[in-house]
């Protein structure tokens, strides 16, 4: 995809405070949201083209009769921002996210991926989708969704993973961008961080997690060693923002009533020799690479 338009400046200076976050911690919450009113506006149009309901989804039979094969989420031409592309100026030029992405990544950072993510409550499944998340957790239900609104990702939350997915050829230099478009409250299926897991490096997926007390875990991974890791939770009003680290450890909660619905970046470095982003991956363990995805 294309690179993020560029503000119509030169940033000031390089970013300490998002470079020194994401060598800590393995991610960066800005502390001011984004546009209010470019939130709302995105908001009434991705609400205007559904219902966030059970209607969004195949009948049993349907989904019998033609199963879903692979990858079913937003795609090239099956993508809901293709069409909003024009509203999306508040976050692709706000000055401390193209300050923050020109920091970590160099001045021509480029996006590998951007979507609408819908993590719905469970009430709004039908009940024979409801039965097969209960077998296990069910990472994404597009393939349960109708083929024409499968332009968005949904999702009952989420598990703990990293933001590579497809994306093995760039190593560690990702980044993720997530905003939220409305107030999310800790029933609103807030996104759940490790923060520091980062350090651990690449992991095949599922990681090796077990919980140790209410917000606190412990990670091992492979040869690496393990660690024991606090779970950070972010809630926030329309416009929040954190970009985080590919290898960073990111799920979220359940969703409790209402749907939340969010952005999400995938952004790469360009040909910058240096970059902020050398500084942590300098801190991780291992390359960045690896050969399996999945365990």
């Amino acid at each position: 995809m294309s690179a993020l338009a560029r503000a119509d400046f030169i940033p000031w200076s390089l970013s300490e405070a998002v470079v020194s976050d994401l060598v800590r911690k393995g991610a960066h919450q800005f502390d001011s949201p984004l546009s209010p009113t470019g939130c709302g506006e995105l908001l009434g149009e991705i609400r205007a083209t559904r219902r966030f309901d059970d209607s969004l989804f195949l009948s049993q039979a349907e989904f019998a009769a033609a199963p879903a094969r692979g990858v079913q989420g937003p795609k090239r031409g099956c993508n809901l921002l293709e069409r909003l592309e024009p509203r999306l100026g508040f976050v692709e030029r706000a000055p401390q996210v193209v300050e923050a992405l020109w920091s970590l990544l160099g001045p021509d950072y480029r996006i590998l991926d951007k979507r609408v993510v819908c993590a719905l409550p469970a009430a709004a499944l039908p009940a024979w989708v409801a039965r097969r998340a209960q077998d296990g957790p069910i990472e994404d239900l597009c393939a349960y969704v109708r083929p024409g609104l499968r332009d968005i990702s949904y999702s009952l939350g989420g598990e703990f993973r990293q933001d590579f997915g497809e994306l093995s050829d760039y190593g560690a230099d990702v980044v993720t961008l997530q905003v939220y478009l409305h107030p999310v409250a800790q029933g609103d299926a807030p996104l759940q961080l490790l923060e520091g897991s980062h350090r651990m490096g690449r992991a095949v997926c599922p990681p090796d997690l077990k919980r140790t007390g209410a917000a606190a875990w412990r990670y091992r991974n492979g040869d690496h060693g393990e660690m024991y890791l606090t779970e950070r939770t972010l809630t926030g009003e329309a416009g929040s923002a954190a970009v985080w680290h590919a290898c960073l450890l990111n799920g979220a909660a359940p969703a409790v009533e209402h749907p939340r619905l969010s952005l999400r970046y995938l952004i790469a470095r360009g040909g910058a020799k240096t970059a902020g982003i050398d500084a942590v991956n300098a801190s991780l363990a291992g390359s960045g690479r690896i050969t399996a995805l999945r365990d």
